[in-house]
């Protein structure tokens, strides 16, 4: 029997709408080689890789009644150049181009009646370059059985030839008897799969989320701490139409060190991480931006954060890094100094993570899991942010660390990746980023109306990490 879609897979299909698109992304910028790289050369590429990811030619059939949850079927009639698009810019092409480009493609949603990714070749880039743009739906990517599209589209390989001899065959469908049969023998065998998890979830939720996360007891446990004290106010909470705005910031990882280097000690704490500097630079940039637009700043204000952060039990097995938790961190930025900024962000989430059952996995194994981690790591961040209410955070970041040595995608090296984090209802930001060779690369993703200034916050990015360069270290004068 065809596999079955569990409950919060179908729950990300039923909360999608025309404002609210359910699938993540990324971009990636790669340098030409010297031999070329074009639409062949990618759809060669990914025709090799996606035989290591059956899901990808398999799309999803409802059961007649809505009596089960719906199933994944092979795609009789997969048409590899029907995922795979080419687009380009008028050369020479800017970043600036780019970044519209993928506003205008990422909010478009994914056809339903085929398998649910797509990828773009975006060519005329200047400096020799081109970029791959990817969308996979949230419902795909559980981690588990299937890991995104960017997870398989690059390697430490820079001849990029696998020589995989591609032998899928398609299946059978299965006829409306049969998945009928088939919903009626579940619900035999796992009555609780019957309840409607969108309606009625709790239940259910907590049983899926084991699959992908292992980590429903946190996820639920956090929520609890927070549930009293709702998300503050904040115009990142508003309103969200169909458009989007796409803002790419790239900066250097040793700067980053740097800082934890210059201001991680000190009298108020004992450790600081560079989760925690990127989280200081965020809420710098949150604040510089908060005074351009005029907003009322005051020393108690903050945004909440949401932050997904892979765990490992203690004492157990070693991390797979498809296990996530949920931290929530009120970015302090009312507080006018950067370094007392970065040691309040560094108390609230070691806060969160000690004394728990489960330890957040180091940065150095997750940038050592198997392929190119990052997009999946996004996905599973994403999802982990659908599953909880929005009223108790105002913004998801997602920050996952990447190999620190070139990658290639058929002989091009990669230059650098952005991720690109979906918008949930009355969300008007997600910031996803990611650290790859020696870069620390944000993806700010925003709704055009809602955020019209994207482009200034992704400015105070650059500046808020250049002002944690220049503070003084805590108690120094």
């Amino acid at each position: 029997m065809a596999d079955r879609l569990s409950s919060l897979d179908t729950s990300f299909l039923h909360l999608e709408d025309a404002t609210t698109p359910m699938h993540v992304g990324s971009v990636m910028v790669f340098d030409a080689p010297s031999e070329g790289f074009d639409y062949e050369s990618l759809v060669a590429l990914i025709s090799e890789r996606i035989a290591h990811v059956p899901r990808y030619r398999q799309r999803i059939k409802t059961v007649p009644g809505g009596l089960a949850n719906p199933v994944w079927v092979d795609d009789r009639t997969f048409d590899i150049s029907y995922h795979v698009r080419r687009s380009a810019l008028p050369r020479p092409g800017s970043d600036e181009q780019l970044e519209e480009l993928v506003a205008r493609i990422q909010p478009r949603p994914l056809d339903r009646s085929r398998p649910l990714w797509e990828v773009y070749l975006v060519e005329g880039l200047a400096e020799d370059r081109f970029a791959i743009i990817t969308k996979t739906h949230h419902s795909l990517v559980d981690g588990i059985s299937a890991v995104d599209i960017g997870n398989v589209l690059v390697d430490g390989n820079p001849a990029g030839n696998d020589g995989i001899v591609t032998t899928w065959r398609a299946r059978p469908e299965p006829s409306a008897v049969e998945l009928v049969v088939g919903a009626v023998t579940d619900a035999v065998r796992t009555p609780s799969q019957v309840v409607d998890t969108v309606q009625n979830g709790v239940a259910d939720v907590k049983k899926t989320l084991g699959k992908v996360a292992s980590v429903a007891g946190d996820v639920l446990s956090t929520v609890a701490r927070v549930s009293a004290r709702p998300a503050p106010t904040s115009p990142l909470n508003a309103s969200i139409g169909r458009a989007r705005r796409y803002v790419m910031v790239g900066t250097d990882l040793e700067d980053y060190r740097t800082v934890r280097a210059r201001l991680g000690q000190g009298s108020f704490a004992d450790e600081v991480s560079v989760n925690d500097v990127i989280l200081a630079t965020v809420a710098g940039a949150f604040r510089s931006w908060l005074l351009t637009r005029g907003e009322s700043v005051y020393p108690g204000t903050s945004i909440r954060a949401m932050v997904p952060v892979s765990v490992h039990d203690v004492g157990g097995d070693a991390p797979t890094g498809a296990q996530m938790t949920a931290c929530f961190v009120d970015l302090p930025v009312g507080e006018s100094k950067p370094s007392m900024r970065l040691h309040q962000i560094a108390f609230a989430m070691r806060q969160q993570m000690e004394g728990g059952a489960r330890r957040a996995v180091a940065a150095d194994t997750l940038a050592g899991l198997g392929g190119f981690a990052p997009p999946t790591m996004h996905a599973l961040g994403a999802r982990l942010g659908g599953m909880v209410s929005r009223r108790l955070y105002n913004v998801v970041i997602t920050n996952v660390p990447g190999p620190q040595t070139p990658l290639y995608a058929a002989g091009a090296r990669m230059v650098s990746t952005y991720p690109v984090t979906p918008l949930g209802r009355d969300q008007a930001l997600s910031i996803g980023l990611t650290s790859y060779d020696g870069g620390v690369y944000y993806g700010l993703y925003a709704d055009r109306d809602a955020m019209p200034d994207a482009d200034v916050l992704g400015r105070g990015v650059v500046d808020a990490l250049q002002e944690l360069l220049d503070a003084p270290r805590v108690g120094v004068r």
